[in-house]
Protein backbone atom coordinates (compact mmCIF):
# COMPACT_ATOMS: atom_id res chain seq x y z
CA UNK A 1 0.00 0.00 0.00
CA UNK A 2 0.99 3.41 -0.72
CA UNK A 3 2.00 5.61 2.40
CA UNK A 4 0.65 8.75 1.30
CA UNK A 5 -2.85 7.96 -0.27
CA UNK A 6 -5.65 7.93 1.79
CA UNK A 7 -9.30 6.69 0.81
CA UNK A 8 -11.90 8.20 3.47
CA UNK A 9 -15.42 7.49 4.00
CA UNK A 10 -17.66 10.61 4.98
CA UNK A 11 -18.70 11.58 7.63
CA UNK A 12 -18.20 7.99 9.46
CA UNK A 13 -16.87 4.36 8.42
CA UNK A 14 -19.94 3.34 10.27
CA UNK A 15 -23.56 4.05 8.98
CA UNK A 16 -27.01 2.29 8.73
CA UNK A 17 -27.50 0.59 5.43
CA UNK A 18 -30.33 2.56 3.99
CA UNK A 19 -27.30 5.89 4.33
CA UNK A 20 -25.42 7.36 1.70
CA UNK A 21 -21.34 7.73 2.25
CA UNK A 22 -19.19 9.92 0.72
CA UNK A 23 -15.82 8.18 -1.09
CA UNK A 24 -12.81 10.64 -0.86
CA UNK A 25 -9.04 9.65 -2.22
CA UNK A 26 -6.41 11.99 -1.24
CA UNK A 27 -2.49 11.83 -1.89
CA UNK A 28 -2.42 10.43 -5.29
CA UNK A 29 -0.27 12.44 -8.32
CA UNK A 30 -2.02 14.97 -10.06
CA UNK A 31 -4.52 13.83 -12.72
CA UNK A 32 -3.52 9.91 -11.96
CA UNK A 33 -6.11 7.50 -13.19
CA UNK A 34 -6.77 5.08 -10.81
CA UNK A 35 -9.31 2.13 -10.03
CA UNK A 36 -12.14 2.22 -7.11
CA UNK A 37 -12.77 -1.16 -5.97
CA UNK A 38 -15.36 -2.75 -3.56
CA UNK A 39 -16.15 -5.79 -2.71
CA UNK A 40 -18.77 -7.88 -0.38
CA UNK A 41 -19.85 -10.97 1.09
CA UNK A 42 -22.93 -11.94 1.85
CA UNK A 43 -24.42 -14.71 4.49
CA UNK A 44 -24.19 -17.41 2.05
CA UNK A 45 -20.37 -16.75 1.60
CA UNK A 46 -21.43 -15.18 -2.07
CA UNK A 47 -18.54 -12.66 -2.88
CA UNK A 48 -19.66 -9.30 -4.92
CA UNK A 49 -17.58 -6.71 -6.43
CA UNK A 50 -17.32 -3.54 -8.32
CA UNK A 51 -15.13 -1.47 -10.04
CA UNK A 52 -14.71 1.79 -11.48
CA UNK A 53 -11.79 4.06 -13.06
CA UNK A 54 -11.04 7.84 -11.54
CA UNK A 55 -8.99 10.21 -12.45
CA UNK A 56 -7.54 12.66 -9.87
CA UNK A 57 -7.98 16.52 -9.66
CA UNK A 58 -4.82 18.51 -9.79
CA UNK A 59 -4.05 18.05 -6.26
CA UNK A 60 -3.90 14.31 -6.53
CA UNK A 61 -7.93 14.32 -4.88
CA UNK A 62 -11.01 12.40 -5.73
CA UNK A 63 -14.44 12.95 -4.68
CA UNK A 64 -17.28 10.49 -5.65
CA UNK A 65 -19.84 13.29 -4.86
CA UNK A 66 -18.32 15.47 -7.61
CA UNK A 67 -15.70 12.73 -9.78
CA UNK A 68 -17.28 10.83 -12.74
CA UNK A 69 -16.08 7.58 -13.59
CA UNK A 70 -14.20 7.35 -16.47
CA UNK A 71 -15.51 3.33 -17.43
CA UNK A 72 -16.16 -0.24 -15.56
CA UNK A 73 -19.49 -0.82 -14.17
CA UNK A 74 -21.10 2.36 -14.44
CA UNK A 75 -19.97 5.76 -15.64
CA UNK A 76 -20.61 9.53 -14.77
CA UNK A 77 -20.86 11.09 -11.80
CA UNK A 78 -22.46 8.15 -9.32
CA UNK A 79 -21.57 9.15 -5.73
CA UNK A 80 -23.27 5.36 -4.49
CA UNK A 81 -22.13 3.63 -8.23
CA UNK A 82 -19.67 1.37 -6.03
CA UNK A 83 -22.44 0.13 -3.65
CA UNK A 84 -25.16 0.06 -5.88
CA UNK A 85 -23.20 -1.54 -9.00
CA UNK A 86 -21.64 -4.95 -7.60
CA UNK A 87 -22.52 -8.03 -9.19
CA UNK A 88 -21.86 -11.58 -7.75
CA UNK A 89 -19.02 -13.21 -9.02
CA UNK A 90 -21.37 -16.38 -9.95
CA UNK A 91 -24.30 -15.64 -12.11
CA UNK A 92 -27.56 -15.39 -10.98
CA UNK A 93 -27.50 -15.13 -7.37
CA UNK A 94 -29.60 -12.13 -5.13
CA UNK A 95 -27.54 -10.45 -2.54
CA UNK A 96 -28.70 -12.59 0.72
CA UNK A 97 -28.80 -9.97 3.93
CA UNK A 98 -31.33 -11.66 6.23
CA UNK A 99 -29.86 -11.53 9.92
CA UNK A 100 -30.20 -7.70 11.15
CA UNK A 101 -27.51 -8.25 13.87
CA UNK A 102 -24.55 -8.57 11.52
CA UNK A 103 -23.66 -5.70 9.65
CA UNK A 104 -23.04 -5.38 5.74
CA UNK A 105 -19.79 -4.99 5.36
CA UNK A 106 -17.97 -3.41 2.19
CA UNK A 107 -14.39 -2.98 1.85
CA UNK A 108 -13.46 -0.52 -0.68
CA UNK A 109 -10.19 0.01 -2.39
CA UNK A 110 -7.86 2.43 -4.69
CA UNK A 111 -5.76 0.54 -7.32
CA UNK A 112 -2.99 1.58 -9.57
CA UNK A 113 -4.71 1.45 -13.28
CA UNK A 114 -1.60 -0.33 -15.17
CA UNK A 115 -0.32 -3.22 -14.38
CA UNK A 116 -1.38 -5.90 -11.21
CA UNK A 117 -3.58 -3.49 -10.38
CA UNK A 118 -1.24 -2.61 -7.32
CA UNK A 119 -3.16 -1.93 -3.87
CA UNK A 120 -3.03 2.18 -3.01
CA UNK A 121 -5.51 2.10 -0.01
CA UNK A 122 -7.81 1.00 1.63
CA UNK A 123 -11.13 1.64 3.86
CA UNK A 124 -14.01 -0.72 5.39
CA UNK A 125 -17.43 0.30 5.31
CA UNK A 126 -19.72 -1.42 8.01
CA UNK A 127 -23.31 -0.91 7.42
CA UNK A 128 -25.51 -1.42 10.08
CA UNK A 129 -29.06 -3.15 9.22
CA UNK A 130 -30.13 -1.83 13.14
CA UNK A 131 -29.77 1.68 14.00
CA UNK A 132 -28.60 2.40 18.04
CA UNK A 133 -31.48 1.96 20.98
CA UNK A 134 -33.54 -0.87 18.71
CA UNK A 135 -34.51 -3.88 20.47
CA UNK A 136 -35.30 -6.73 18.65
CA UNK A 137 -37.30 -9.28 20.02
CA UNK A 138 -37.59 -12.69 18.32
CA UNK A 139 -41.63 -14.02 18.25
CA UNK A 140 -43.22 -17.35 18.71
CA UNK A 141 -46.14 -16.65 19.97
CA UNK A 142 -50.06 -18.52 19.17
CA UNK A 143 -49.36 -18.92 15.55
CA UNK A 144 -47.01 -16.18 14.56
CA UNK A 145 -43.45 -16.69 13.94
CA UNK A 146 -41.23 -13.18 13.37
CA UNK A 147 -39.03 -11.08 14.75
CA UNK A 148 -40.61 -7.36 16.71
CA UNK A 149 -38.12 -4.26 16.56
CA UNK A 150 -39.41 -1.25 18.78
CA UNK A 151 -37.22 2.05 18.49
CA UNK A 152 -35.78 3.56 21.57
CA UNK A 153 -37.67 6.26 23.19
CA UNK A 154 -41.03 6.84 24.82
CA UNK A 155 -42.80 7.11 21.51
CA UNK A 156 -45.98 6.79 20.40
CA UNK A 157 -45.23 4.95 17.29
CA UNK A 158 -46.79 3.95 14.17
CA UNK A 159 -47.22 0.21 13.77
CA UNK A 160 -46.13 -1.80 10.54
CA UNK A 161 -46.58 -5.49 9.69
CA UNK A 162 -43.55 -6.44 6.99
CA UNK A 163 -44.38 -8.71 4.61
CA UNK A 164 -40.91 -8.99 3.39
CA UNK A 165 -40.25 -12.59 2.11
CA UNK A 166 -42.90 -15.23 0.86
CA UNK A 167 -39.80 -17.34 -1.14
CA UNK A 168 -39.74 -19.47 3.02
CA UNK A 169 -38.02 -18.15 5.99
CA UNK A 170 -37.23 -14.84 7.18
CA UNK A 171 -35.92 -11.44 6.18
CA UNK A 172 -34.95 -8.84 9.02
CA UNK A 173 -33.20 -6.28 6.91
CA UNK A 174 -36.39 -4.11 5.58
CA UNK A 175 -38.15 -4.50 9.08
CA UNK A 176 -35.03 -3.70 11.37
CA UNK A 177 -34.03 -0.63 8.57
CA UNK A 178 -37.50 0.80 9.09
CA UNK A 179 -37.77 0.34 13.42
CA UNK A 180 -34.73 1.94 13.01
CA UNK A 181 -36.66 5.24 11.55
CA UNK A 182 -39.08 5.59 14.24
CA UNK A 183 -42.04 2.62 13.21
CA UNK A 184 -42.53 -0.46 15.39
CA UNK A 185 -42.06 -3.00 12.87
CA UNK A 186 -43.19 -7.03 13.00
CA UNK A 187 -42.02 -8.72 10.31
CA UNK A 188 -43.37 -12.77 9.74
CA UNK A 189 -42.98 -15.42 8.28
CA UNK A 190 -45.28 -17.96 6.39
CA UNK A 191 -43.66 -21.12 5.93
CA UNK A 192 -40.03 -22.83 6.41
CA UNK A 193 -38.98 -20.99 9.61
CA UNK A 194 -38.44 -22.16 13.17
CA UNK A 195 -41.25 -24.82 13.33
CA UNK A 196 -42.87 -23.89 10.57
CA UNK A 197 -44.00 -26.36 7.50
CA UNK A 198 -41.25 -26.36 4.86
CA UNK A 199 -44.24 -25.72 2.21
CA UNK A 200 -47.39 -24.70 1.87
CA UNK A 201 -50.39 -25.21 -0.09
CA UNK A 202 -52.89 -22.64 0.83
CA UNK A 203 -52.52 -19.11 3.09
CA UNK A 204 -54.78 -18.53 5.79
CA UNK A 205 -55.68 -14.85 6.43
CA UNK A 206 -56.32 -15.44 9.78
CA UNK A 207 -52.39 -15.96 10.37
CA UNK A 208 -52.10 -12.16 9.27
CA UNK A 209 -55.30 -11.08 11.70
CA UNK A 210 -53.46 -12.76 15.10
CA UNK A 211 -50.04 -10.92 13.85
CA UNK A 212 -51.99 -7.41 13.47
CA UNK A 213 -53.96 -7.78 16.88
CA UNK A 214 -50.05 -8.68 18.95
CA UNK A 215 -48.79 -5.59 16.70
CA UNK A 216 -51.73 -3.43 17.93
CA UNK A 217 -51.12 -4.52 21.53
CA UNK A 218 -47.43 -3.47 21.54
CA UNK A 219 -46.63 -0.85 24.50
CA UNK A 220 -45.34 2.08 21.94
CA UNK A 221 -47.46 1.49 19.61
CA UNK A 222 -49.99 4.70 19.09
CA UNK A 223 -51.43 4.46 15.80
CA UNK A 224 -55.15 3.48 15.97
CA UNK A 225 -54.81 1.13 12.88
CA UNK A 226 -51.39 -0.44 11.34
CA UNK A 227 -49.71 -0.43 8.30
CA UNK A 228 -48.39 -3.63 5.53
CA UNK A 229 -45.64 -3.43 3.76
CA UNK A 230 -45.33 -5.83 1.11
CA UNK A 231 -43.23 -6.85 -2.16
CA UNK A 232 -43.92 -9.10 -5.39
CA UNK A 233 -46.17 -12.30 -4.24
CA UNK A 234 -46.79 -10.51 -0.38
CA UNK A 235 -48.24 -7.76 -2.91
CA UNK A 236 -51.57 -9.86 -3.13
CA UNK A 237 -51.51 -10.86 0.29
CA UNK A 238 -51.23 -7.31 1.56
CA UNK A 239 -53.94 -6.08 -0.78
CA UNK A 240 -56.56 -8.88 0.78
CA UNK A 241 -55.54 -7.96 4.58
CA UNK A 242 -56.01 -4.28 3.92
CA UNK A 243 -59.63 -5.46 1.67
CA UNK A 244 -60.65 -8.27 4.64
CA UNK A 245 -59.53 -7.38 7.48
CA UNK A 246 -59.75 -4.28 10.15
CA UNK A 247 -57.66 -2.15 11.36
CA UNK A 248 -55.41 -1.80 8.33
CA UNK A 249 -54.79 2.31 8.08
CA UNK A 250 -52.00 1.98 5.15
CA UNK A 251 -50.76 -0.59 2.26
CA UNK A 252 -47.68 -0.48 0.17
CA UNK A 253 -48.04 -2.62 -2.35
CA UNK A 254 -44.55 -3.27 -4.69
CA UNK A 255 -44.22 -4.58 -7.90
CA UNK A 256 -46.83 -7.55 -6.94
CA UNK A 257 -50.24 -8.12 -8.81
CA UNK A 258 -53.87 -7.15 -8.49
CA UNK A 259 -55.11 -11.02 -7.97
CA UNK A 260 -54.63 -13.53 -5.89
CA UNK A 261 -51.69 -15.29 -7.11
CA UNK A 262 -50.07 -19.09 -6.93
CA UNK A 263 -52.19 -20.68 -3.79
CA UNK A 264 -55.43 -20.19 -2.69
CA UNK A 265 -56.48 -17.99 -0.21
CA UNK A 266 -58.70 -18.30 3.10
CA UNK A 267 -60.15 -17.02 5.81
CA UNK A 268 -62.19 -18.28 9.19
CA UNK A 269 -61.50 -22.05 7.21
CA UNK A 270 -63.48 -20.92 4.19
CA UNK A 271 -61.68 -20.10 0.87
CA UNK A 272 -62.68 -16.29 0.12
CA UNK A 273 -59.87 -16.31 -3.37
CA UNK A 274 -58.82 -18.89 -5.62
CA UNK A 275 -55.65 -18.43 -6.66
CA UNK A 276 -54.30 -17.01 -10.68
CA UNK A 277 -52.02 -19.52 -12.06
CA UNK A 278 -49.09 -19.83 -14.49
CA UNK A 279 -48.49 -21.10 -17.59
CA UNK A 280 -45.05 -22.90 -17.14
CA UNK A 281 -45.08 -23.13 -21.19
CA UNK A 282 -45.04 -19.57 -21.88
CA UNK A 283 -41.61 -19.51 -19.96
CA UNK A 284 -39.25 -18.49 -22.03
CA UNK A 285 -35.13 -20.09 -22.13
CA UNK A 286 -32.41 -17.63 -22.44
CA UNK A 287 -28.73 -17.63 -23.02
CA UNK A 288 -27.68 -16.19 -19.63
CA UNK A 289 -29.21 -19.60 -18.59
CA UNK A 290 -31.92 -17.15 -16.45
CA UNK A 291 -35.68 -17.30 -17.85
CA UNK A 292 -38.05 -14.84 -19.01
CA UNK A 293 -41.33 -15.24 -16.83
CA UNK A 294 -42.75 -11.86 -17.50
CA UNK A 295 -45.21 -13.81 -19.96
CA UNK A 296 -45.97 -17.16 -17.98
CA UNK A 297 -48.98 -15.67 -15.41
CA UNK A 298 -52.18 -16.21 -16.89
CA UNK A 299 -54.26 -12.82 -17.48
CA UNK A 300 -56.06 -11.86 -14.08
CA UNK A 301 -58.90 -10.37 -16.28
CA UNK A 302 -60.20 -12.89 -18.46
CA UNK A 303 -63.35 -14.32 -17.58
CA UNK A 304 -62.02 -17.55 -16.46
CA UNK A 305 -59.79 -15.62 -13.70
CA UNK A 306 -62.00 -12.60 -12.66
CA UNK A 307 -62.53 -14.27 -9.20
CA UNK A 308 -59.17 -14.51 -7.95
CA UNK A 309 -58.91 -10.31 -8.15
CA UNK A 310 -58.89 -8.88 -4.97
CA UNK A 311 -61.83 -6.29 -4.28
CA UNK A 312 -59.42 -3.40 -2.97
CA UNK A 313 -62.83 -1.03 -3.47
CA UNK A 314 -63.92 -2.51 -0.12
CA UNK A 315 -60.45 -1.83 1.71
CA UNK A 316 -61.17 1.80 3.89
CA UNK A 317 -57.54 2.47 4.53
CA UNK A 318 -55.29 4.39 2.21
CA UNK A 319 -52.90 2.56 -0.39
CA UNK A 320 -49.67 3.16 -2.28
CA UNK A 321 -48.64 1.44 -5.06
CA UNK A 322 -45.23 1.49 -6.72
CA UNK A 323 -44.55 -0.16 -9.92
CA UNK A 324 -41.28 -1.17 -11.96
CA UNK A 325 -41.80 -0.69 -15.74
CA UNK A 326 -39.09 -2.79 -16.62
CA UNK A 327 -40.46 -5.36 -14.13
CA UNK A 328 -39.63 -8.82 -16.24
CA UNK A 329 -41.11 -11.22 -13.35
CA UNK A 330 -44.73 -10.35 -14.06
CA UNK A 331 -45.95 -6.41 -15.63
CA UNK A 332 -46.71 -4.99 -12.19
CA UNK A 333 -47.43 -1.81 -14.04
CA UNK A 334 -50.41 -3.12 -15.88
CA UNK A 335 -51.92 -4.55 -12.37
CA UNK A 336 -51.36 -1.03 -10.56
CA UNK A 337 -53.23 0.75 -13.80
CA UNK A 338 -56.11 -1.73 -13.45
CA UNK A 339 -56.30 -1.64 -9.78
CA UNK A 340 -56.07 2.55 -10.27
CA UNK A 341 -58.43 2.37 -12.99
CA UNK A 342 -61.00 0.18 -10.85
CA UNK A 343 -60.43 2.24 -7.48
CA UNK A 344 -61.49 5.36 -9.67
CA UNK A 345 -64.59 3.71 -11.41
CA UNK A 346 -65.67 2.96 -7.35
CA UNK A 347 -65.71 6.93 -6.91
CA UNK A 348 -62.03 6.35 -4.63
CA UNK A 349 -59.54 8.29 -3.80
CA UNK A 350 -57.70 6.28 -1.08
CA UNK A 351 -54.33 5.76 -3.26
CA UNK A 352 -51.98 7.05 -4.67
CA UNK A 353 -49.42 5.42 -6.94
CA UNK A 354 -45.62 6.30 -8.58
CA UNK A 355 -43.91 3.86 -11.41
CA UNK A 356 -40.12 3.63 -11.88
CA UNK A 357 -38.76 3.64 -15.55
CA UNK A 358 -35.87 1.26 -16.03
CA UNK A 359 -36.44 -0.34 -12.45
CA UNK A 360 -36.39 -4.25 -12.33
CA UNK A 361 -38.76 -6.25 -10.25
CA UNK A 362 -37.08 -6.28 -6.81
CA UNK A 363 -37.29 -2.97 -5.27
CA UNK A 364 -35.78 -3.11 -1.76
CA UNK A 365 -33.91 -0.27 1.13
CA UNK A 366 -31.50 1.80 -1.12
CA UNK A 367 -27.42 0.98 -1.78
CA UNK A 368 -27.53 -2.57 -2.10
CA UNK A 369 -26.21 -4.85 -4.71
CA UNK A 370 -28.73 -4.89 -8.06
CA UNK A 371 -29.87 -7.99 -8.82
CA UNK A 372 -30.64 -8.53 -12.64
CA UNK A 373 -31.33 -12.63 -11.98
CA UNK A 374 -31.62 -15.23 -9.45
CA UNK A 375 -33.57 -18.13 -8.64
CA UNK A 376 -37.52 -17.93 -8.35
CA UNK A 377 -38.56 -20.16 -5.95
CA UNK A 378 -42.38 -20.78 -7.44
CA UNK A 379 -40.33 -21.40 -11.29
CA UNK A 380 -37.80 -23.65 -9.54
CA UNK A 381 -34.85 -22.18 -11.42
CA UNK A 382 -33.18 -18.42 -12.00
CA UNK A 383 -35.09 -16.10 -14.00
CA UNK A 384 -34.86 -12.24 -14.97
CA UNK A 385 -36.13 -9.83 -12.74
CA UNK A 386 -35.51 -6.37 -15.21
CA UNK A 387 -34.15 -3.36 -14.50
CA UNK A 388 -31.36 -1.32 -15.50
CA UNK A 389 -28.86 -1.01 -12.89
CA UNK A 390 -28.73 2.88 -12.58
CA UNK A 391 -32.61 3.49 -12.87
CA UNK A 392 -33.22 0.77 -10.36
CA UNK A 393 -30.88 1.77 -7.55
CA UNK A 394 -32.37 5.90 -8.25
CA UNK A 395 -35.82 4.12 -7.64
CA UNK A 396 -34.97 2.31 -4.58
CA UNK A 397 -33.72 5.57 -3.11
CA UNK A 398 -36.60 7.64 -4.24
CA UNK A 399 -39.02 4.79 -2.98
CA UNK A 400 -37.67 4.03 0.84
CA UNK A 401 -38.15 7.53 1.15
CA UNK A 402 -41.77 7.86 -0.11
CA UNK A 403 -42.61 4.66 1.55
CA UNK A 404 -41.79 6.73 5.29
CA UNK A 405 -43.48 9.62 4.36
CA UNK A 406 -47.09 7.62 3.29
CA UNK A 407 -46.73 5.39 6.49
CA UNK A 408 -46.16 9.10 8.82
CA UNK A 409 -49.35 10.83 6.69
CA UNK A 410 -51.62 7.75 7.02
CA UNK A 411 -50.80 6.04 10.40
CA UNK A 412 -52.30 8.64 12.81
CA UNK A 413 -50.55 8.40 16.08
CA UNK A 414 -52.18 9.61 19.34
CA UNK A 415 -50.25 9.50 23.10
CA UNK A 416 -53.50 9.24 25.06
CA UNK A 417 -53.48 5.99 23.22
CA UNK A 418 -50.13 4.53 24.55
CA UNK A 419 -50.70 5.68 27.87
CA UNK A 420 -54.01 3.99 28.10
CA UNK A 421 -51.91 0.12 27.26
CA UNK A 422 -49.33 1.26 29.93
Amino acid sequence: MSSQVRLRLLPSARCLFDEPVQVKVSGLRSRQVVALRARSTDERGMVFTSSATYRADGSGEIDLNRDPSLRGNYVGVEPMGLLWSMRPVTLHKRFQKTNSLNPYVVKFSVHEEEGEGRMLAEAINERFLIGDGVIRRPVKEGNIRGVLFTPPGAGPFPAVLDLYTFGGGLSEKRASLLASRGFVVLTVALYGHDDMPRNIGEIHLDYFEEAIEFLKKQDKVGSKGVGVLSLSKSGDLALSIASYLPDVEATVWISGCSANTALPLYYRKKQILPALMFDFNKIIPTESGASMVKYGVNNPLAEENKATLVPIEQAKGHFLFAAAEDDLNWDSKAYMDEMVERLKHHGKENYESVCYPGAGHYLEPPYGPYCPSSFHGFVGKPVLWGGEPRSHAAAEVHLWKKIQEFFRAHLSCDATQTKAKL
